[in-house]
């Protein structure tokens, strides 16, 4: 798994740098079990999430929002931790901008989560 997850990793980093993007996260992300939480804050947005075991799998659901006028977005992003690859996302653009997500995530009890503050651009 920690291949995949330096492959996805890598994949993003690539992605970012070759469309010239600033990006900046609210911390390294970690792998949660479920149940779980967490509030994270970045400048320039905010997110909440939870995770809740279901069967077969974990539920990510929450909420990300932009909190500035800076032509920058908030970003969450889920990706499995043990199960099939799996990511999703959702970005909210827009000082005030809220954005809700609900994910099932199959095959595993937890999940890589990350807030991210990126440019538009």
């Amino acid at each position: 798994m920690l291949a995949l997850k330096n492959s996805l990793v890598s994949a993003l980093s690539v992605a970012v740098l070759a469309s010239g993007l600033a990006l900046s996260a609210a911390g390294p992300a970690s792998a949660a079990t479920c149940p779980s939480e967490a509030s994270p804050v970045a400048r320039g947005g905010k997110a909440h999430w939870k995770l809740a075991c279901t069967n077969g799998g974990v539920k990510v659901y929450g909420w990300v929002q932009d909190t500035a006028t800076d032509g920058r977005c908030a970003t969450v992003t889920a990706w499995s931790d043990g199960g099939p690859g799996w990511i999703d996302m959702v970005e909210a653009c827009g000082s005030g901008v809220r954005k809700n997500f609900d994910w099932f995530i199959p095959g595993t009890r937890s999940a890589q989560v990350i807030l991210r503050i990126h440019d538009t651009d």
